[in-house]
């Protein structure tokens, strides 16, 4: 078959004219099955925060790289992409990249199925760009086989606790992050660092902060109290999980839509005690936020209602 063909019908939901280019730089090194590719997707501007995720995770990364259908744009992209491809070793051996090619604007369900479809591991970790990886989650996960049973069964998703600053201008700097929890909690006790966007509690206060603060080493217990905006970040298996629905366009409700699919699966949240990711501060398209998430609202109120009548 025809491969623009069949990528075509793969992603039949999203906008068109959309070109896919599936591993425009395809990783060198070795893959291991059971290994966990983080996907994730990202714009130009978000270059250098996509270079220290690669140096600090070193692992498998399947990302995807929205494309502006501009001549020019494409050249400057392309440039820019090869310079940062050469950047660093662990990009050419671990990294594959996908483009996407439209003149649409923040596609982002689109680019996470993207990400997570070639992605060439059995298990993957849905994650926004602008997070630190704090913690060694990857080495824990593969060395539990209590947990890579569960993750096999493909009922089970585990969440990794995302933080920020409660100054902005102390969180553009992941060098100075924590990397151990203790370190974590003694700036959560300070209230330097909290729950991420804790003023939109009902997007990751399921993960019930206050139980993961009292944890004690090695602890991984239930999200008991879902609810369909809970978006935490995720480790699952690849095949099995429904996609993301790639009705939403722009800013709101897109990942809580990933994750509310996911729940009625029949898949349990489970919350990784040990550890955490940290968000890098940037400035935000406001004006953007604001008119897309309302249009989302309305579309998320009727992917609810539809999602749980099938």
């Amino acid at each position: 078959m025809d491969q623009s063909l069949f990528i075509s019908k793969a992603f039949s939901n999203s906008l068109r004219p959309t070109k896919i280019i599936p591993y425009y730089y395809r990783a060198s090194g070795v893959i291991e099955q059971d290994d966990i590719t983080i996907t994730t997707l990202i714009t130009r501007n978000r270059f250098p925060v996509f270079f220290r995720l690669v140096e600090r995770y070193q692992g498998p990364i399947s990302v995807t790289i929205h494309v502006k259908n501009d001549p020019q744009n494409i050249r400057n992209l392309l440039t820019a992409l090869d310079g940062l491809y050469a950047s660093s070793k662990f990009m050419s051996m671990y990294v594959d990249v996908h483009l996407v090619v439209d003149p649409f604007d923040r596609q982002f369900n689109l680019w996470r199925n993207v990400a997570r479809f070639f992605a060439r591991t059995d298990f993957v970790m849905m994650l926004d760009i602008d997070f630190a990886v704090c913690t060694d989650f990857r080495s824990v996960i593969r060395a539990d086989t209590s947990i890579m049973g569960k993750l096999r069964e493909g009922n089970t998703a585990y969440v990794v606790p995302a933080f920020e600053y409660a100054d902005h201008r102390e969180g553009v700097d992941e060098e100075i992050f924590p990397k151990e929890k203790q370190v974590l909690l003694s700036l959560v006790h300070t209230n330097r660092v909290g729950m991420f966007h804790s003023s939109w509690a009902f997007g990751h206060g399921s993960t019930d902060y206050e139980k993961y603060y009292n944890a004690s080493p090695g602890t991984i217990y239930k999200v008991v109290n879902y609810q369909s905006a809970y978006e935490p970040y995720v480790v699952f298996k690849k095949d099995g999980p429904p996609w993301c629905d790639e009705r939403f366009i722009g800013y709101g409700g897109n990942k809580a839509a990933c994750l509310f699919e996911m729940y009625l699966s029949g898949i349990s949240y489970y919350v990784l005690a040990d550890h955490f990711i940290i968000h890098q501060s940037h400035l935000y398209e406001e004006v953007a936020r604001k008119n897309e998430r309302k249009s989302n609202r309305r579309v998320y109120a009727d992917f609810k209602e539809e999602t749980c009548l099938r």
